[in-house]
């Protein structure tokens, strides 16, 4: 089995970053700080320097992140979706009905999301309290629509397709469960759920995660300070240690897309354990010898989305 150790990158923490995603379209890193309602934007280079460009303000709190086909970025940000054009500009296209609300009053919040290969964007959601049964996915079409996909979910979280994308791997870390379903690209429908994972409180959680070219998933494992490399079958192939034990989320970035780039959150943690974790917060890189995809844009329109009952 692999083991690797990841680097802290150059930019500064986050409270929550998650979501890091590899725009290939402008050769650009994109993260998010849930938290903070912020899109973060960097740059990588040929030898794995990451340098931020930009931070656009997205909402109260913002979930994740998509490239948009017609141009800006595609934000599950608050209850709902939002436009963030490339002026920096937010703009709301839809609050979920049954979604938003504030912590005090146990409200919900969009959690993470990401476009399949034809361009549908999947997005899940979460009780602020993490209230089991409370967080839905949902899929916003071509056309525009939006419909409820799967609900009864805690904390629906990383999302991924097979290189073929007829698979759909979903985690909720309410449970500590990765989901696997077949998935149809022409309709965006699921069928057969099964648990590919289920964790123990020793591991962690399953939180983002991304799908690597050769087929493998890669899962950060929120408490454990861990990103694991499982074989579609479920057989553990590699870990990489992170000095931070809220480890979020992971992608692939970077010219050859074989930079991996591990996000990691500060959210909850005592004074102590800042204290002992200086780089909560921060990214971390490491080189594990295979590449990943970029981003799948959103693309349908941005104008007039509406939910389906």
């Amino acid at each position: 089995m692999q083991r690797l150790t990841a680097t802290v990158a150059a930019p500064s923490a986050a409270e929550h970053a998650e979501g890091p995603r590899w725009d290939a379209a402008r050769d650009e890193l994109l993260w998010v700080d849930i938290s903070g309602g912020l899109l973060r934007r960097a740059t990588v280079g040929d030898s794995g320097d990451v340098t931020e460009v930009a931070e656009h303000r997205g909402g109260d709190t913002v979930g994740a992140v998509a490239p948009a086909a017609t141009g800006g970025w595609l934000l599950a940000a608050g209850g709902g979706f939002t436009h963030l054009g490339e002026d920096g500009t937010a703009r709301v296209l839809l609050d979920l009905a049954g979604e938003g609300g504030s912590e005090e009053s146990g409200g919900t919040r969009m959690n993470d999301a990401a476009c399949d290969p034809a361009g549908r964007f999947l997005a899940g959601t979460m009780a602020f309290d993490q209230r089991p049964g409370v967080g839905a996915l949902y899929r916003l079409d071509l056309d525009g629509t939006v419909r409820t996909l799967l609900d009864g979910l805690t904390v629906s979280n990383g999302l991924g397709w097979s290189p073929d994308g007829g698979t759909l791997y979903l985690a909720d870390s309410g449970p500590g469960l990765l989901h696997a379903f077949d998935y149809d690209v022409a309709t965006g429908d699921l069928a057969h759920g099964r648990v590919l994972l289920e964790f123990a409180d020793d591991d962690g959680v399953a939180d983002g995660l991304t799908v690597d070219d050769d087929g493998c998933l890669w899962t950060a494992l929120w408490g454990a300070g861990q990103v694991r490399r499982y074989s579609p079958d479920g057989e553990l192939l590699a870990v990489v240690d992170v000095p931070v034990a809220q480890t979020s989320a992971c992608c692939f970035a970077g010219p050859g897309r074989d930079l991996l780039v591990v996000t990691t959150s500060a959210e909850g943690m005592s004074d102590a354990d800042r204290a002992a974790q200086p780089d909560a917060g921060r990214l971390f890189t490491a080189r594990p010898g295979v590449t990943g995809p970029p981003a799948s844009p959103y693309r349908g329109p941005l104008e007039a989305l509406r939910q389906l009952p």
